[in-house]
C-alpha cells in the first residue's frame, strides 16, 4: 500500500543500525586487505588509497556513491 505511515524514530534507529554495521564490518575488511597487500608486498605506501562506497536502496530508487583517498603515511 502506498501513503501508509510509519514510525519514523524506529525507522531512524534501524538507519543507524545499519550505518554502524557498514562502519564496522567496512573497517575491518579495509585492514585486513591492507595488511595482506603489506605481507605480500604488493602496496605502495607512499601513495593514497582511493576508497569508494557505493549505497543503494532499490525499493526507493537510490544510489548513492562516496570516494576517499585514505592517506597510508
Amino acid at each position: 500500500m502506498t501513503g501508509q505511515a510509519f514510525d519514523e524514530e524506529k525507522f531512524t534507529g534501524e538507519i543507524r543500525k545499519f550505518l554502524k554495521k557498514v562502519g564496522i564490518t567496512s573497517q575491518i575488511e579495509i585492514e585486513n586487505a591492507v595488511r595482506a597487500a603489506l605481507a605480500g608486498g604488493g602496496l605502495d605506501t607512499s601513495k593514497p588509497l582511493r576508497a569508494v562506497m557505493v549505497l543503494e536502496v532499490p525499493e526507493v530508487g537510490l544510489r548513492h556513491t562516496i570516494e576517499h583517498q585514505l592517506a597510508m603515511d
